[in-house]
C-alpha cells in the first residue's frame, strides 16, 4: 500500500473534486449517507488542521531556497541624480579671493556583482535550509498521516456511537414489550407485582441509556462534521461480512525496522538535529574569513565639484577578504546556544523514538489479540441468539420465567456491543500500526472504506 507523500498543492488540488462530490452528497438530504473514502476526500480539502499543515508545508519549501540564494550571486544597481549648488571660493591671478557659486546636476550609476567564493556561513545556511525543508516535508506527510487517522476515528466513534444507539433502542423496546406481558399476566392471575416492578425498573433504566446514547451519537456526528467541513447526517453501516486482514509483515521487529525507517515523526526529528547541527557550524562560523569576488561597472557625470562637467566610466574586477578579528564575545555565546539546542533536538529525537515504538507495540498487540477476540465474541453472539430463542420456548411451557429472557437478551445486547467495539478498535488499530510503521496511504483508507456499506 502507497504510503502519503503527496504534497499539498498538487494534493489539495487533486481531492478538490471529489471533496465537492462529496459535500454536494452530505447536503443531499438526510437519507444519503456519506462513506468513509467520500468523507476522507472532503476532509483532504476542508479540515483546518490539515489546510494549515498545508501552508506550513509551503512555508518549508522555501528555506531550501532561502538558504541556496547565499551561495549564488549577488547582483545590484544604483542610480542617483542630486541638483548641486556650490559654493567655491578661489584666489585669481591677482591674489584676490573670489566665490563663484556653480550649479549642475551630478549623476551616478553602477552596477554590482558579487559572489560568494569562500564563506562558511553561507555553505552552513544552505544545508541547514536543505534540513528545514526535509523536516517540513516529514511534519506535513505526519499531518496527512494524521488526518487520515482522525478522520477514521471520528467515523468509527459516530458509527459506534450510533450501535450503542440502536442497542439501547432495541433493549428499550424488549423491555416494553415484556411490560405488556408482565401486565397481561397479573391482570390473569398468573404474574405477581415484583416481575411488573423489575421490569418497569430496568424500563427506566433503558431510557436514560437511549437519552444518553442519543447525546453522544450528536456529539461524534458534530465532531466528524468538524472535520468534513459539512453537516454529517448519516453514515454508511460495517458491512455484515466482516474479514480479518492479514498481517503484513508478522512479525514485530519488521514493523520496528519500517517504523525506524519511514515514521515521519522520527523523520522530522532526524531533520531538527541536522538544523541543530547546521545551527552550530553556522554561528562558528562568525570567526571564519570570507572571500568575495567583486565586479562592478559605474557612469558618472559630475560626481564631485573637483570632477565638474567631467564623465566618467570606471570598470573593476577584484577580490575582497573579510577577516573577522572580534565581536564582544558574540560568536562564542550563540555557538554556546546552539551546542545546546543540539543536544536538545538529539534528546528530543531519543524520546520520540521511544514513545512510537512503545506505541508500535502496543498497536501490534491490540491487532494480535482482536482477531482472537473478535472470534470469540462472534461465537458469543451467536450463543447469545441461541439462548434467547431457547429462553422464549422455555418460557413457554413453563421452565423459565421472564426475568430470565431479560437476563438473556441483555447478555446478547452486551455481546453485539463488545462485538461492535472490537471490530472498530481492530479497524483502528490496524491504521495506527501502520502510521507508526510510516506506511499509511490512500489505499489503506480505500481499503478500509470497503468495510462499510
Amino acid at each position: 500500500m502507497a504510503v502519503i507523500t503527496s504534497r499539498a498543492p498538487a494534493l489539495l488540488q487533486k481531492a478538490a473534486a471529489a471533496a465537492v462530490a462529496a459535500i454536494g452528497l452530505l447536503h443531499g438530504g438526510p437519507a444519503s449517507a456519506i462513506g468513509l473514502l467520500q468523507a476522507y476526500q472532503a476532509a483532504l480539502q476542508n479540515d483546518p488542521t490539515y489546510r494549515m499543515a498545508g501552508y506550513d508545508y509551503e512555508v518549508g519549501q522555501e528555506y531550501a531556497k532561502i538558504g541556496r540564494s547565499g551561495l549564488l550571486p549577488n547582483i545590484s544597481g544604483n542610480y542617483s541624480a542630486s541638483k548641486v549648488r556650490a559654493d567655491v571660493t578661489a584666489t585669481n591671478i591677482l591674489n584676490q579671493e573670489q566665490t563663484t557659486h556653480p550649479q549642475y546636476i551630478s549623476r551616478v550609476a553602477s552596477v554590482t556583482v558579487r559572489q560568494t567564493v569562500l564563506n562558511l556561513d553561507a555553505v552552513a545556511r544552505y544545508k541547514q535550509g536543505k534540513a528545514q525543508t526535509g523536516m517540513s516535508e516529514a511534519i506535513f506527510d505526519s499531518q496527512a498521516q494524521d488526518l487520515a487517522l482522525r478522520l477514521t476515528s471520528a467515523y468509527i466513534d459516530a458509527l459506534f456511537a450510533n450501535e450503542q444507539l440502536k442497542l439501547a433502542l432495541a433493549q428499550r423496546e424488549a423491555l416494553r414489550e415484556q411490560r405488556k406481558v408482565n401486565d397481561r399476566l397479573f391482570e390473569k392471575g398468573e404474574g405477581t407485582r415484583t416481575d411488573m416492578l423489575e421490569t418497569q425498573a430496568k424500563l427506566d433504566s433503558a431510557e436514560a441509556d437511549v437519552l444518553e446514547a442519543q447525546d453522544s451519537l450528536t456529539t461524534n456526528l458534530a465532531a466528524l462534521s468538524g472535520i468534513v467541513g459539512a453537516e454529517v447526517t448519516a453514515l454508511d453501516e460495517l458491512a455484515p461480512s466482516f474479514r480479518l486482514m492479514p498481517l503484513s509483515p508478522a512479525g514485530f521487529d519488521e514493523w520496528k525496522a519500517l517504523a525506524m525507517q519511514h515514521n515521519p515523526d522520527l523523520s522530522a526529528a532526524t531533520q531538527a538535529v541536522e538544523v541543530a547541527r547546521y545551527e552550530v557550524s553556522k554561528s562558528r562560523a562568525g570567526h571564519a574569513p570570507r572571500l568575495d569576488f567583486v565586479a562592478s561597472y559605474s557612469k558618472n557625470a559630475s560626481d564631485t565639484l573637483n570632477t565638474y562637467n567631467q564623465d566618467s566610466t570606471q570598470r573593476a574586477v577584484g577580490i575582497q577578504l573579510t577577516v573577522p578579528l572580534y565581536a564582544g564575545g558574540y560568536v562564542s555565546a550563540v555557538t554556546r546556544q546552539a551546542v545546546a539546542s543540539q543536544e536538545k533536538a538529539r534528546a528530543d529525537l531519543q524520546g520520540k523514538t521511544d514513545k512510537v515504538l512503545v506505541d508500535l507495540r502496543k498497536q501490534y498487540s491490540l491487532v494480535v489479540s482482536s482477531v482472537a477476540r473478535i472470534q470469540a465474541l462472534d461465537k458469543a453472539v451467536e450463543s447469545g441468539q441461541l439462548l434467547v430463542k431457547a429462553t422464549e420456548q422455555s418460557i413457554k411451557g413453563g421452565v423459565r420465567i421472564n426475568l430470565d429472557l431479560l437476563n438473556a437478551r441483555q447478555q446478547l445486547y452486551a455481546s453485539q456491543r463488545d462485538l461492535a467495539r472490537s471490530r472498530y478498535a481492530y479497524l483502528l488499530g490496524m491504521l495506527r500500526l501502520r502510521a507508526d510503521a510510516g506506511m499509511l496511504g490512500m489505499d489503506d483508507v480505500r481499503e478500509m472504506a470497503t468495510y462499510f456499506r
